[in-house]
């Protein structure tokens, strides 16, 4: 498969730009923005880019660093949910430590920041403790970040506990946005300037890249992602000001410098003149192919419309999301039938509609996914949810099986469909892709053409699928598993299983 982006070259200039940022100092606070694995976003708009590249990099500078992972307390208590892996932040953390000890990479703390008294953060503390994680609350100080005298004292970060660090680059990370990161790096360099250490700090963010123009599609892609916060492009002006060079940072770091700026002159640290100068990005370049990355970002804004507007229906972001995405779309010229398989999942719906399956009370729903250059579909029908039987027509199609073999028998369906009756007490029983892969692989067992297929489905991974209804969570959750890219009309159809 052709790539845009040469990630061993990226792999070498970005860790060499890492070490580099220590000279000087004794101690480089690395804070580490966006994802630290997993990240699909990227590897979506950066082919050849893989999701656990920042692991790699980890990797390669080992011997020389030591991670630090931090969760605000507000987001404890408020048992905020991260949407990706429909899970809490504390236990988003804790999955996060585990899969970073997979890696061969240990956590050496956890910091709870902003505290202020909250019984959930006890408890979660004392539950750490327990599993003998090392771990410290940050306290909440008021007039943070405007007050830098008070914040620059005892009663400031002279309040929170130093935390003992022994490699010269400490990577420090979080579950996601606030929790507290630069506000734990500061205070360590709080304390390190009281003890005469000469210590420095840098910011590792993949996105916006600060050498792409403003309006490149890759930059306007991480809009895209950060529509439902509301982050925004923009020039630094401090860069101008000082380099007469153009570069892209985003409105939060740029709105923050000036005080940032402040509390790093305090510290006796280097001062750097703008934002973009703290960045240690170089994923420019990695880039290989303009044109392939620019296309790979469009079709990522064109997800997240489909994305935001299906949690709109839902109730999960507000009017404010969807405009700020449709702007977006509007200012690169995308349209939803940018996406191939939106217009073909929705002309097979329209076919449906008008060649009914018999005792089809009303309810047409249809997905397509793209598989080598050919768009695959699939119908609801009593036996089988469309996005089942469109993930079993792309396996048939893989593995040269012709369409008139069934892969299972329909009797073992008839037989789940009826179990589903009598547990749920649910009219609407035909199975779901989590329900179809388990009764696959039991197939599989007796039918080599099931087995073919089992053989196949790696080739899924990375593939393109649109429903024109409002998946099931056990369709959601067996298409993740695939790693196939979904998107949804979200229409509500009498079909809905929020629950199952």
């Amino acid at each position: 498969m052709k790539e845009g982006f040469d990630l061993e070259k990226y792999l070498e200039i970005q860790s060499k730009e890492i070490i580099s940022r220590v000279n000087g100092f004794e101690k480089l606070y690395l804070e580490f923005g966006g994802k630290i694995y997993d990240d699909f976003h990227a590897a979506r708009v950066l082919p050849g880019y893989d999701p656990n590249t920042k692991i790699e990099i980890l990797k390669k500078i080992k011997d020389q660093c030591e991670i630090i992972f931090c969760i605000s307390a507000k987001d404890i208590e408020n048992s905020k949910m991260r949407g990706d892996l429909n899970m809490n932040y504390t236990s988003s953390a804790l999955k996060s430590i585990n899969d970073l000890k997979e890696f061969g990479l240990e956590v050496s703390a956890i910091i709870i920041n902003r505290f202020a008294g909250e019984k959930k953060v006890l408890k979660f503390k004392q539950y750490l403790d327990n599993l003998g994680i090392r771990n410290f609350l940050q306290k909440e100080i008021e007039g943070y970040p405007a007050d830098v005298d008070k914040i620059m004292s005892e009663e400031g970060y002279g309040q929170n506990p130093y935390v003992e660090t022994k490699k010269p680059i400490i990577i420090v990370t979080g579950v996601g946005p606030g929790s507290g990161k630069m506000a734990f790096c500061l205070s360590q360099m709080y304390f390190d300037n009281i003890n005469n250490k000469k210590t420095g700090f840098a910011k590792f963010e993949t996105f916006p890249v600060w050498n792409l123009p403003l309006d490149h599609p890759i930059n306007m892609a991480y809009e895209a992602a950060t529509a439902d916060i509301g982050d925004k492009n923009m020039i630094d002006p401090f860069h101008l000001k000082e380099t007469g060079e153009i570069a892209i940072n985003y409105n939060r770091d740029i709105e923050n410098f000036p005080i940032l700026k402040r509390i790093l002159e305090r510290v006796e640290t280097e001062s750097y003149k703008s934002p973009t100068e703290m960045g240690v990005n170089k994923i420019k370049e990695g880039i290989i192919s303009d044109d392939m990355v620019e296309e790979s970002a469009r079709q990522e804004i064109i997800r997240r419309f489909f994305r935001y507007k299906k949690e709109y229906q839902l109730g999960l972001v507000n009017k404010e999301t969807i405009d700020r995405i449709t702007k977006i779309m509007q200012s690169l010229d995308l349209n939803e039938s940018d996406r191939l398989v939106v217009s073909k999942a929705r002309e097979c719906a329209l076919e449906s509609e008008k060649n009914p399956e018999k005792g089809n009370k009303g309810f047409y729903c249809s997905s397509a996914l793209k598989l080598n250059g050919k768009i695959i579909t699939g119908k609801n029908s009593s036996l089988l949810h469309s996005e089942s039987a469109c993930i079993l027509n792309a396996l048939k199609e893989l593995a040269k099986i012709p369409d008139d073999i069934d892969l299972i028998p329909k009797q073992i369906i008839t037989s789940i469909k009826n179990l589903k009756q009598k547990t749920k007490k649910n009219p609407n029983t035909s199975l779901n892709v989590s329900e179809i892969l388990i009764t696959l692989a039991i197939s599989s067992s007796s039918n080599p053409s099931a087995q073919k297929c089992i053989e196949k489905i790696p080739l899924l991974y990375g593939t393109e699928m649109h429903t024109t209804h409002l998946p099931t969570k056990g369709d959601e959750s067996g298409i993740r598993d695939l790693g196939i890219n979904l998107t949804t009309d979200a229409e509500i159809t009498g079909r809905i299983y929020l629950v199952d």
